[in-house]
């Protein structure tokens, strides 16, 4: 029995290299021999221009009423996508500003909190110096 199956394998095996040897043979007298010809080059353009008339022919250009509908939907589009960008632009500003105003708040205030407590130190220096001097 496993002489058997053996058996059947290597047919198998043996059928299926020849026909991906014939298959090869085939491939190989499919293609052609890559020689530069002019008349294949006339013949290739001559085809593409062909193809390409036929292409244009399967063109559907829209209506009037329904190019006037998608330029409206566009239009539409691009004024309510800058309204919400310059919304964005505009809060965002202002959070900005409010910020560099309350920093340059919390600056004036601390410079003032520094000149006042180097008034008070030199009050103090000035009340020594006249308490010691008396």
């Amino acid at each position: 029995m496993a002489d058997e199956k053996k058996k059947a394998v290597a047919k198998a095996d043996t059928s299926e290299t020849a026909k991906s040897e014939k298959k090869d043979k085939k491939e190989k007298k499919d293609k052609k021999p890559s020689k530069f010809s002019p008349k294949a080059i006339f013949k290739n353009i001559a085809k593409f221009f062909k193809d390409l008339r036929g292409e244009t022919k399967k063109i559907v250009w829209p209506s009037r009423q329904m190019v006037l509908k998608s330029t409206g939907i566009v239009l539409a589009a691009i004024l309510v996508i800058g309204a919400g960008i310059w919304l964005i632009d505009f809060a965002l500003s202002s959070g900005v500003t409010a910020i560099n105003e309350a920093a340059a708040n919390q600056k004036t205030t601390v410079e003032e909190t520094v000149e006042e407590t180097e008034a008070d130190k030199s009050e103090k220096e000035e009340s020594e110096e006249s308490t010691t001097a008396a």
